[in-house]
């Protein structure tokens, strides 16, 4: 094989082994991945990885980008507009302003476009790791919300910065003036060309039958805005989160329920194949950036990563617990009291900023040079560094969060389940009450129309046995009774249709179909 290939095998051999490792030990997989890439890094006999960094933006960022904005809660994010703006704009430029100008007075030689690129490479969050923690312990849905609506946004501020950085890089420079208005022009252009990708999108997909077209059309839409925007000088970012929060919004009610099935399984894989492919690029290109170190001593570095690790941690807790109380003193308002979050919600807030894929798609795109014949010879520092941020925050932090949730007693243990019990039982009841409406259709047949009426009969008895545990104990053990009965049943028709294959009565795209039919039917049990 050739060492491309090599490298292809050896990847999605690592991500495969480091998934199992993260499962095994219970704790969210981009922590597993950021500490298994930097030892996959030091393998003797790995090849030297090289990745144009023109491409690696363009490659890794659309589809994450568009994934977290189709899957985020559009409500909460628009509940919390003024903290997320806050947040993903006067954040991240405090961070990327704080750890520029620390880098710039504690490393010799570093200029200030290559100490405020960095600064703008690890300030923005990837609320992945924070988001799963978060979930498992059950923690208020509001602070779910906040810390992935962050995340969501704050990419485009550090990405435009990260633009500006690296144009002054190359010897482009521009004005502070001329960089405000740049920025300005391209969140506007970026949402706009996002709108327009998104309605484009959702009437194609609308009148696509097939769900495999649907869902490569899915894979393509955050590349159909990013790419488009990044030419035109908008923001690519603010373009693929747009056009993922139009299609979050829109695509549930106008998708077939095959396209959407499918789709959610195809992106969860996407999504976490494209955040560990990341992770071990990192490790790989890690080993590089550190023989290309060698002035620096092991002392310096680590004091190095040390500063800039803590200035970044620094800056988000003097954050939470300082903007919060200007803003109650400059609005009195009585709405703004609801939106209040007390001191342990923050401290959890605070204590959730890991940085993550982002920043390492940002570091592998550094220029490799200033200008032709002219390396750029801080890259190799800023990567490491990147990597030493995400390393501390991914681990140290990620690592001690269910710690501090359960501390600071920051759950609500139950609530996401009491929601959907009530969204489910609302909904059977509006089946229940269309039902009825279809009884008195010409067209509808009374044996079917009572055969369905019995089905979400059923199911509402035992969504409200759930509901209701102190006085349903029976019924429940009667549902779960049956439901270990379909089981066995369905196993045992799988066996029989997997039988007849084998004796070649019947073809496997026959037994394929049929055996689908048996798994939903058996995935409706949980409903």
């Amino acid at each position: 094989m050739s060492g491309a290939e090599v490298l292809i095998c050896g990847l999605l051999v690592s991500v495969a082994v480091l998934a199992a490792v993260a499962r095994l030990l219970s704790i969210p997989y981009p922590i597993v991945l950021v500490v298994g890439g930097a030892a996959i890094g030091f393998l003797p006999g790995l090849p030297h990885v090289h990745l144009d960094p023109e491409i690696v933006l363009v490659v890794f960022l659309p589809p994450l980008l568009y994934w977290a904005a189709l899957s985020a809660n559009f409500h909460d994010l628009r509940e919390n507009l003024r903290a997320l703006t806050l947040s993903s704009v006067g954040l991240v430029l405090a961070t990327a302003g704080a750890v520029a100008v620390l880098a710039h007075a504690l490393v010799p030689g570093l200029s200030w476009p290559a100490a405020f690129a960095l600064g703008t490479i690890v300030s923005p969050t990837d609320p992945l790791a924070a988001g799963l923690v978060m979930r498992r312990l059950g923690a208020p849905r509001r602070l779910v919300s906040a810390v992935e609506g962050e995340g969501l946004f704050n990419d485009a501020t550090a990405l435009v910065a990260y633009r500006v950085a690296v144009a002054a890089i190359v010897g482009e420079g521009m004005s502070y003036g001329n960089a405000g208005l740049a920025f300005v022009a391209g969140a506007a252009g970026g949402i706009a060309i996002g709108l327009v990708v998104g309605w484009l999108v959702a009437l194609i997909r609308r009148h696509t039958t097939d769900a495999q077209v649907s869902l490569t059309i899915s894979l393509l839409s955050g590349y159909a805005a990013f790419i488009p925007a990044n030419a035109l000088g908008a923001s690519g970012v603010l373009a693929a989160v747009t056009t993922g929060l139009y299609m979050g919004v829109r695509g549930v009610t106008t998708l077939p329920a095959r396209t959407r099935l499918q789709g959610f399984l195809v992106w969860d894989i996407i999504n976490f194949l494209i955040n560990a492919v990341l992770f071990v690029l990192v490790g790989l290109q890690l080993r590089s950036a550190l023989e290309g170190l060698a002035e620096y001593t092991a002392a310096d570095l680590a004091r190095y990563a040390l500063a800039v690790a803590g200035t970044v941690v620094v800056v988000r807790l003097v954050w939470f617990f300082t903007v919060p109380y200007l803003i109650r003193i400059l609005d009195r308002r009585p709405g703004q009291r609801e939106r209040r979050v007390g001191a342990r919600h923050r401290l959890v807030l605070a204590w959730s900023g890991m940085r993550g894929s982002v920043s390492l798609a940002a570091a592998l795109a550094l220029p490799l040079a200033v200008a032709p014949g002219f390396p750029f010879a801080a890259r190799d520092l800023i990567i490491f560094l990147v990597f030493a941020v995400i390393f501390a925050t991914l681990v140290v932090q990620g690592l001690s969060l269910p710690g501090l949730i359960r501390l600071l007693r920051v759950t609500d243990e139950g609530a996401e389940e009491r929601q959907e019990l009530r969204a489910r039982l609302e909904a059977t009841e509006t089946a229940l009450a269309q039902i009825d409406e279809l009884a008195a259709e010409e067209w509808t047949r009374d044996d079917s129309v009572e055969r369905m009426r019995r089905a979400y009969e059923y199911r509402g008895r035992r969504l409200g046995a759930r509901a209701d545990q102190e006085s349903e104990h029976d019924y429940e053990d009667r549902s779960l009774a049956y439901q270990q009965m379909v089981r066995v049943v369905l196993q045992a028709q799988r066996t029989t249709v997997v039988r007849l294959r084998d004796r070649g009565e019947i073809s496997n795209e026959v037994m394929t179909r049929i055996i689908r039919d048996f798994d939903l039917e058996e995935a409706r049990l949980e409903i």
